[in-house]
């Protein structure tokens, strides 16, 4: 089953000259200036005040929205990772989750599992959700995993070995260099997945839900057996 998808490219919200940045922003009327600590303004001109009011009110709500609605970094392949977090229970917050957790990978606090070991877990992984999470060089050889949320994790050189990815939703997931070698795709969300140099032997792939051009990258991987790429759908 293969799924297409369309990128809207959208216009500016501001066409008519406006520049704003996170600190400040800048109005061309009548050499107008003004800043979110408080948006203060020297009027020059009787005529021209009811444009500036028109005009800071649209830059404040901007702004605000900007302050409001940012999202939480994501990271991926090509950025540089935050240090290791010092949190002694790091490991153990992936039986949490996040609590907040939704699909466009927003976080409350960064869910740092690289180098964590998850062996054969069998019960406190199942459902939860860990979008966003670093799992790199992390073990999660034969856990169940099945209606995992992993929107958007960095999962480059993880060992997922066995791995019951049943019914998941694994979008947008780094996988590059990671071991899946028996691991479970079975009726899962795959689209938006990288798997560069991933070893893929053994994989089932059933019923997976993935995009075209995610099709085709995956194909390009030489490690999936003829049964995988029968079930892809590979050429």
């Amino acid at each position: 089953m293969a799924l297409s998808f369309i990128h809207l490219h959208h216009k500016p919200l501001f066409s008519n000259g406006l520049s704003f940045t996170a600190s400040e922003s800048h109005l061309p009327t009548a050499s107008c200036h003004l800043k979110c600590s408080g948006l203060k303004h020297d009027m020059e001109t009787k005529e021209s005040s009811f444009e500036f009011k028109e005009l800071k009110s649209v830059a404040c709500g901007f702004l605000a929205v900007l302050a409001v609605s940012s999202p939480s970094p994501v990271f991926a392949g090509a950025q540089r990772l935050p240090p290791l977090s010092t949190d002694p229970d790091r490991c153990e917050r992936a039986f949490v989750g996040n609590t907040i957790g939704q699909a466009n990978g927003v976080y409350d606090k960064p869910l740092d599992l690289r180098f964590c070991d998850f062996t054969n877990e069998k019960n406190n992984l199942k459902g939860k959700t860990l979008s966003a999470a670093l799992m790199s060089d992390a073990k999660f050889d034969g856990a169940d995993m099945t209606e995992v949320v992993m929107s958007k994790a960095y999962a480059v050189g993880g060992s997922f070995k066995g791995t019951n990815f049943s019914n998941a939703v694994l979008d947008r997931v780094n996988f590059g260099k990671a071991n899946l070698k028996g691991a479970i795709f079975k009726n899962t969300v795959l689209s938006g997945s990288t798997f560069e140099e991933a070893q893929l032997e053994d994989v089932i792939f059933e019923d997976t839900i993935i995009g075209y051009i995610d099709l085709q990258k995956i194909c390009r991987n030489t490690s999936i057996n003829e049964d995988g790429r029968a079930e892809l759908g590979c050429r």
